[in-house]
């Protein structure tokens, strides 16, 4: 007899992020309709529900009984909502520390830090962070799960518009650390498409799902990214995604971005030359076809979604095993 699946428990808080959950071997609950998000249900613009899904109130996951091999939680708010239930858990880590708490003093960040540590270790909860750079805010390094990308899910690039391209969700109050003063300067004059939850703009909406998502990506002849050094990878989700439809992608030098200048896209911290760079993409579509091709490459190297089911398989397993560990003084 076959051995029956795992059943995961998550909270909706990214959907790009636990989407990719249908890479592993398990069934899936979904904690929806949390407060605190712009909108109130899973929003299936940007993704739709696993196959392996199901969505159910916070109190049905604390009510129904269900044993669940994993608990996957996205902040300490998570933690406490599920803090009753008795099953190994994990806490993924997002946002850097700094872009949580921008503008706070330094002691806010280590009391901040202080806290997570103690509770982690009284819970048995197993940390994980999507990237490098993240984990080390935080001072949580031992376990790095990258996002993984299908580079098949995504059709191939045409680049018949001469615009760019770029997806971010809530900009007014994230400008500090998407490094907007840069994008604006470097790209106020250009032709670029803006996607995502931003009222603040006119015109501007997000994708209507992910096929209508890729399509966009599909058409496009670049993708532009901008971040804070202090607060913000040189990538994200959505760079990942356009690598994969093969897209070259334009922004800041960043320590952690996965282009590398000239080959896979443009690096610069002069808009105007990043604006010459992106001039060139615009007038030369077979450039952007090869610059694309090679950051489709790097995404199918280094951030295939096999790897992330692997990565958090383990974590997965780490957090079991520390769940019989935790502190009990």
């Amino acid at each position: 007899m076959s051995q029956s699946p795992w059943r995961l428990l998550t909270l909706n808080c990214h959907e790009a992020w636990v989407h990719q959950l249908h890479a592993l071997p398990c069934q899936l609950d979904i904690i929806d309709g949390l407060p605190g998000r712009y909108t109130p249900q899973w929003d299936s613009r940007i993704r739709p529900l696993p196959a392996n899904a199901r969505l159910l109130t916070l109190q049905q996951a604390l009510t129904e009984g269900r044993a669940y091999h994993c608990i996957i939680a996205h902040s300490m708010t998570d933690l406490l909502d599920v803090k009753s239930l008795p099953w190994p858990r994990i806490l993924v880590l997002h946002n850097t520390l700094e872009g949580r708490l921008q503008g706070q003093e330094q002691s806010s960040a280590e009391q901040v830090r202080a806290v997570l540590r103690q509770y982690v270790r009284l819970t048995g909860t197993h940390v994980i962070a999507v990237t490098a750079m993240k984990g080390r805010s935080w001072g949580f390094t031992k376990d790095i799960v990258a996002c993984g990308v299908d580079v098949a899910a995504y059709p191939a690039w045409s680049g018949e518009l001469a615009c760019g391209i770029r997806v971010a969700n809530q900009i007014h109050p994230k400008r500090t650390l998407l490094n907007w003063q840069f994008h604006e300067e470097a790209f106020a004059d250009l032709p670029v498409r803006l996607v995502g939850h931003n009222p603040e703009f006119p015109g501007v909406a997000p994708a209507d799902n992910w096929d209508h998502l890729k399509s966009l990506l599909q058409s496009h002849r670049f993708y532009i990214h901008t971040a804070d050094q202090q607060q913000e990878d040189g990538y994200n989700m959505a760079v990942l995604e356009a690598m994969a439809a093969g897209l070259p992608v334009l922004g800041n030098r960043h320590h952690s971005s996965p282009i590398i200048d000239g080959v896979s896209g443009y690096l610069s911290d002069d808009p105007q030359e990043l604006a010459q760079r992106a001039r060139e993409l615009l007038a030369d579509r077979e450039l952007a076809l090869r610059m694309g091709a090679a950051a489709r490459r790097t995404v199918q190297e280094k951030f295939s979604l096999q790897r992330f089911a692997t990565r958090l398989q383990q974590a997965i397993n780490s957090a079991r095993g520390n769940k019989g560990r935790a502190s009990t003084s």
